[in-house]
């Protein structure tokens, strides 16, 4: 089968050794491409593995041989799974390879937040520390994380696992979720997770439930002393009002590893509001996660091949 593979880099990058993908057979690869470049570019092949291009209906109706999408990613927005289903379309996703690197960054972003790492690593590379008149010198927040209140909206495999992070650093868990888990952390409705959270993390799909979960009316009800992490999807937050709430001093922190537009527009909301730490989507993209992905990938093609259902999506 040709397969056309686009969005190369985002998994392989220039670390991750790409003999397995191209021995799957007549393979072409492809960067950024166009939305409406992907039809001509895909052309008569029949199998496409891509992370973020869009394969909307009109691109698989110009698509006849397209018979596998394999998504190079959990979440799978970018296909018209409506569309796939009644054309007979193969897709799968990867379900699980990021947790622990997703878990990570989240806990690396609460414990900026109580240590100011960045902010005293600055200072010291400025000098600042040669010409203090005492051995030490803490004019960034500084707090111990043991006893603090941990919320986690979303009690997925991610969930559980910054969960156990924070567990392990003191924490007080609790968490929200669509459904109570059996497990050793307090389950709380929507709104005490927000009141009661001085860390507030989010490990939610996007669904038009979840969509613009945090809003004014939800940032209302944090602590003004709060910190929101969100590795999840950018759509789940209101841009705007996290602004609003970080310009008005109602809310302390605030860290995104996504946006609900990628990359981050020059009019994004956030950009530049004050203790506003945002990252390029990178929860995912440890080497060691990345290779995982990669692994799991080449496994669902190869079980599409052989006729079997693996991590199939449609």
């Amino acid at each position: 089968m040709r397969i056309c593979v686009f969005d190369r880099a985002t998994v392989w990058g220039d670390d991750l050794p790409m003999d397995a993908l191209l021995a799957l057979g007549e393979v072409r690869l492809f960067e950024t491409v166009k939305p409406e470049e992907v039809a001509s570019v895909i052309g008569g092949d029949e199998a496409v593995l891509c992370n973020k291009t869009p394969m909307t209906r009109a691109v698989m109706d110009a698509c006849p041989n397209l018979k596998y999408i394999g998504v190079m990613a959990t979440g799978v927005n970018n296909v018209d799974l409506d569309a796939a289903r009644e054309k007979g379309i193969r897709v799968t996703n990867i379900p699980g390879y990021s947790t622990t690197a997703v878990a990570q960054l989240a806990m690396a972003n609460i414990l900026e937040f109580a240590t100011s790492l960045s902010a005293y690593n600055e200072s010291t590379a400025r000098g600042d520390w040669q010409r203090a008149s005492a051995f030490t010198y803490f004019p960034f927040p500084l707090m111990e994380l043991d006893g603090k209140t941990l919320g986690i909206f979303g009690m997925g495999a991610i969930g559980q696992r910054v969960a156990k992070l924070g567990d392990a650093f003191g924490m007080r868990v609790i968490y929200h979720s669509r459904t109570k888990k059996d497990l050793p952390y307090a389950f709380v409705t929507k709104e005490e997770l927000f009141r009661q959270s001085d860390f507030l993390t989010l490990h939610c799909p996007l669904t038009p439930e979840t969509a613009a979960l945090v809003d004014e009316a939800a940032l209302s009800l944090m602590k003004p002393t709060a910190y929101l992490i969100n590795t999840a999807r950018g759509g789940v937050i209101s841009e705007s009002a996290v602004a609003k709430a970080l310009k008005e001093g109602r809310l302390a922190g605030f860290a995104a590893d996504t946006l609900a537009k990628e990359p981050q527009s020059p009019d994004c909301p956030l950009f530049g509001a004050p203790n506003c730490r945002v990252t390029p989507h990178i929860a995912w993209a440890p080497r060691e996660t990345r290779a995982r992905l990669a692994g799991i990938l080449l496994a669902n093609y190869r079980a599409f091949l052989k006729g079997e259902t693996q991590n199939a999506v449609v």
